[in-house]
């Protein structure tokens, strides 16, 4: 989708679709709204009347102009009420408009600045955002394509003067959204084809066009490394092992360094702990966070944070076969921990645990955020919305909870309770890979805080919101693309 800002009042928008916003318990069309009104001889007050639509947050309504603005069709969405009104309001309700403009066959839709309580530039990057997530289709691998899609979207700011702002709002939602996007594109696609030789290869092109840093380590260079964790898992798949390491440096002075990690199961069948077919049918989704690292890195050039940030993904597959990973078996982890393998279908933590000893070991990251989907217990715990935040650090974790805020997407915090830290212990290796099934989820993260040692780290168990069973507010069935608008908040909250 393309988009455009364009200035001049509403009634003078061309498009076959233009979609506005109306509070809720106002009993009055206020303008810009009510010139559309009289410039549609009161209609519009009429259909709203008829359909009782009382403006709440995702009520839609619309109709024809009949020639009487430029626009063919009205759209008119729900914001609710104007003290609730917040940016995740206004990306749903962009989404919601433009979904419709799509769906009654609107090529070229536009779209006001909804709301007018917050800043232009923030409410111009929610609106371009949320009608970009919402406008997601994924049908690379089905023979007839969607022929109802929007190719542009023009963001209507009818005072000039707060034209900049609204320009550079729109700039940086396209590229939030399009970053999460790429990500529900990887994930979304079927692991015959992403695994992790492909993921690689998107790497590398990804550096290419972004003019990132990037180095992937092969099997042997893993092996000199000591990440036996990693490779341990990976020795039951036929597929190589593929650890991506991306880079982008600021211009002028960093802040600081920050390692983002993302899990790269490009799928998990649960290994020698085979998974009932049931929970094996969606596992192409266990690479989201490798998904989301990428996206995060596609961009960083066009956002330019103050941060030196370094993407590490350790990929492989997690299957069985003659030579994979038994229950019972010690494996050597980066940092020389040994860990014995309590469940082969704990797989992720113990890759993570290398991506992690080569953040604070080859890196020298300042602070450490990993994204996994790890737990089924984090789902239990939080349900499919709510992604479960674990860190050792409150200082990183309170700058993480209001990121996620800003970008909409559900965090809750999680306690890391040291007395369940015995729960890992092994008697025949310095740890084991699981503890018993309640509270799965924290001792995954205490797990991993093992290896983050004193360094700032934070865990984000995206479990649930990767992938959702049904359409969405800001999205349809399928991957999500969690995290990457969390992460992108953070890394540019500081410019």
């Amino acid at each position: 989708m393309k988009l455009n800002v364009i200035g001049g009042p509403l009634s003078s928008v061309e498009a076959d679709a233009l979609v506005v916003g109306l509070y809720a318990e106002e009993p009055k069309l206020r303008d810009p709204v009510a010139r559309l009104d009289r410039a549609l001889g009161g209609q519009l007050a009429e259909v709203l009347s008829a359909e009782r639509f009382q403006g709440k947050p995702g009520q839609l309504s619309y109709l024809h102009t009949a020639g009487r603005l430029p626009a063919r069709r009205l759209i008119v969405v729900g914001l609710g009420k104007r003290a609730d009104l917040t940016l995740e309001t206004l990306r749903r309700a962009a989404s919601a408009g433009v979904r419709r403009a799509r769906d009654l066959g609107a090529r070229v839709a536009a779209i006001e600045t909804l709301g007018d309580r917050l800043p232009v530039r923030d409410r111009a990057h929610a609106v371009a955002e949320g009608a970009i997530l919402g406008a997601y289709t994924f049908d690379r691998y089905k023979r007839e394509k969607a022929d109802k899609r929007v190719d542009e979207l023009r963001v209507v700011e009818a005072d000039g003067r707060r034209r900049a702002e609204t320009t550079e709002g729109v700039r940086t939602g396209e590229v939030f959204a399009e970053s999460t996007c790429f990500a529900r594109d990887l994930v979304n696609s079927p692991a015959n084809d992403v695994h992790p030789t492909y993921l690689a290869k998107a790497a590398v092109q990804l550096a290419k066009e972004a003019k990132l840093g990037i180095k992937v380590l092969e099997r042997d260079e893993c092996e000199k490394l000591g990440m036996g964790a990693f490779l341990g898992v990976a020795a039951g798949s036929e597929q190589p092992p593929k650890f991506i390491h991306l880079w982008y440096t600021p211009a002028g002075k960093r802040r600081r360094r920050v390692a983002v990690i993302g899990k790269g199961i490009t799928f998990d069948s649960g290994g020698l702990d085979l998974k009932p077919a049931e929970g094996m049918l969606r596992m192409k989704d266990d690479m989201s966070g490798a998904a989301a690292v990428l996206g995060i890195m596609r961009a960083l050039p066009f956002l330019k944070p103050p941060f030196e940030v370094h993407g590490l993904i350790a990929a492989t597959e997690n299957m069985p076969s003659g030579s994979a990973v038994r229950p019972g078996d010690v494996l050597r982890a980066m940092n020389g921990t040994t860990i014995e393998v309590g469940n082969t279908d704990a797989e992720g933590r113990l890759t993570l645990a290398d991506a992690i000893c080569y953040a604070a070991e080859k890196v020298q990251a300042d602070e450490v955020i990993d994204m996994a989907t790890l737990t089924g217990a984090c789902v239990v715990a939080l349900g499919p919305l709510c992604s479960g935040l674990f860190s050792n650090d409150e200082a990183l974790a309170a700058r993480l909870t209001v990121a996620a805020e800003r970008a909409g997407e559900r965090l809750w915090r999680l306690p890391l309770i040291d007395e369940y830290r015995e729960n890992l212990k092994s008697d025949v290796a310095d740890m084991n890979n699981v503890g018993p099934r309640g509270g799965g989820a924290i001792t995954a993260g205490l797990f991993l805080k093992e290896f983050a040692g004193e360094r700032p780290w934070a865990h984000f168990d995206i479990a649930g919101p990767a992938f959702v069973e049904k359409d969405v507010p800001l999205g349809p069935k399928g991957a999500t693309g969690a995290a990457v608008r969390t992460i992108l908040a953070y890394l540019t909250a500081e410019r």
